[in-house]
């Protein structure tokens, strides 16, 4: 390397340094790819109150929604690195629609940076009480006993509802009929109204129809029994060990931001996500605070990514 080269070289390095110190020194954007509302979305505006007066900075929550989240995660991939555009992703948008869509316009382990992740939301099995199965066995049971009978509600290809599903038939042998809808709201409506037989669905989207006795719980995907469905086993309880699934919410920024901006967020999340008040308005939601460091956050997405992504592949998944 010449003088010239290697000066440059280490003027790049210093003002790097010395952005990533400054920072942040402008309002730093947390861009969710859902509609308001919704589980990423919410959990996104919990945390940017505490992420605000931990660096005296203002984080607003701006939404970007369509294309299964390729258009949210584009903007902050190719977005500069300098620590004002944050992903707040989930399963769907992070790993699998590039898949899905087949538009591979990001890859997360080279086009993000992780921080940390945000909540934990465990799946529950449910079944319209129309149905007459009172447990997850007698469904299994009369799954096989008629293949292809049962219809399951899917909320969209490539879901973590719509894998889970595979994955289950995949584990069990039994088979059904998936009928894809646009969102969790009709495929819900349909279940409660008996169209459809059952469907896998976020604790904290499902609890309120449980506890009216419109929906019948048969197992959750959780490593432990949710609190707020003490009664209803875990798939390991009733026999289907390792089949624990979780819909993640977590923070990423573009690849290329400056490490200390990734640690410096790493641990006010760790600070934020461990208040008491915190902690009890993901709970309320059916969902756990969950922190890690950005190397735990890497290994963890490396592990769904080896998971999940042969389950699209092998089912043929595609958003048509």
């Amino acid at each position: 390397m010449n003088i010239r080269a290697l000066a440059l070289a280490v003027l790049a390095s210093v003002t790097v340094s010395v952005h990533a110190a400054d920072w942040p020194d402008k309002t730093v954007r947390i861009v969710v790819p859902y509609p308001p509302g919704g589980n990423v979305d919410v959990a996104a505006r919990i945390i940017a109150p505490g992420l605000e007066k931990e660096f005296g900075q203002t984080f607003v929550v701006e939404n970007r929604a369509g294309a299964g989240g390729l258009i949210a995660g584009e903007y902050v991939a190719r977005a500069e690195p300098d620590g004002s555009t944050l992903f707040m992703a989930a399963n769907g948008p992070l790993l699998f629609s590039p898949i899905i869509f087949n538009r591979p316009v990001y890859h997360w382990k080279t086009d993000f940076a992780p921080i940390s992740t945000v909540s934990l939301t465990p799946m529950v099995m449910q079944v319209s009480p129309s149905l007459k199965v009172d447990s997850f066995a007698a469904f299994i049971d009369y799954a096989k006993k008629n293949p292809g009978k049962l219809n399951m509600a899917s909320p969209g290809a490539g879901t973590s509802n719509h894998l889970m599903s595979e994955m289950l038939q995949k584990k069990t042998g039994a088979k059904w009929l998936t009928v894809h809808y646009k969102g969790n709201a009709p495929a819900t409506t349909d279940l409660i109204g008996g169209q459809v037989d059952f469907n896998f669905d976020q604790v904290s989207v499902a609890l309120p129809f449980i506890k009216e006795g419109k929906l019948k719980p048969l197992a959750v995907t959780s490593a432990k029994r949710v609190p707020s469905l003490p009664d209803v086993p875990t798939m390991e309880e009733v026999g289907l060990d390792g089949l624990v699934a979780y819909t993640f919410t977590g923070l990423l920024a573009p690849n290329g931001t400056p490490d200390d901006v990734i640690q410096r967020l790493s641990a006010a999340l760790k600070t934020i996500l461990a208040q008491p008040e915190i902690i009890e308005k993901f709970q309320k939601l059916g969902a756990e605070a969950h922190s890690a460091t950005p190397q735990d956050f890497q290994a963890y997405l490396e592990t769904e990514d080896k998971r999940w992504v042969p389950i699209i592949e092998q089912a043929g998944i595609t958003a048509k």
